[in-house]
């Protein structure tokens, strides 16, 4: 008997619209977000928020923004943990490239987080992607460099600096404050 192909359904934007609780959406496949995350994670969330922000108060066009839904394309819709969006935000989500997204790691996301959407963050030219490890304490900072992200620092305690809307923010964090 011959191989059987499976058919997957493919969902769009207008589906997506009509779901009820939180998704994602990737080539066209839903993606059931967890249920509120742990403690911890929203702990890191909150103080990465708090560390951009002070160091971007006197930027005006680059806001902290935690979370918000990133539409890529028709059959990509998107739910950064954090992001720095440098520009002005007319609808309920973003449809252009944010400068920075911070994808906080739980069990059920690391996998997606390092992968698809890695290689949508990179297609997409997204400018900074961070990805934190709450478990191992960790901080990768991966920057785009000849159209691919290179990975620039990785750990515990350190201080990146990362220049925005063309160099006219920059912002001095210290990821030792996060934990």
């Amino acid at each position: 008997m011959a191989g059987t192909v499976k058919i997957l359904p493919h969902y769009t934007y207008d589906d997506w619209l009509n779901w009820e609780g939180q998704w994602e959406l990737i080539d066209g496949i839903p993606y059931a977000m967890s249920p509120m995350p742990v403690p911890k994670h929203q702990i890191l969330a909150s103080n990465l928020t708090i560390e951009f922000g002070n160091e971007l108060k006197k930027c005006r066009n680059c806001k902290v923004i935690q979370p918000l839904d990133y539409k890529v394309a028709d059959d990509i819709i998107l739910q950064p943990d954090l992001l720095i969006v440098c520009g002005s935000i007319s609808k309920k989500l973003i449809d252009f490239p944010p400068a920075l997204i911070v994808e906080i790691l739980s069990p059920s996301s690391a996998l997606k987080d390092r992968h698809s959407k890695f290689k949508i963050y990179e297609q997409q030219q997204v400018q900074y992607y961070l990805i934190v490890s709450p478990d191992d304490e960790k901080v990768e900072v991966f920057e785009i460099e000849n159209m691919a992200y290179q990975l620039k620092q990785s750990g515990r305690s350190f201080t990146y600096t990362f220049s925005f809307d063309n160099n006219d923010c920059i912002a001095n964090v210290d990821f030792n404050q996060i934990w």
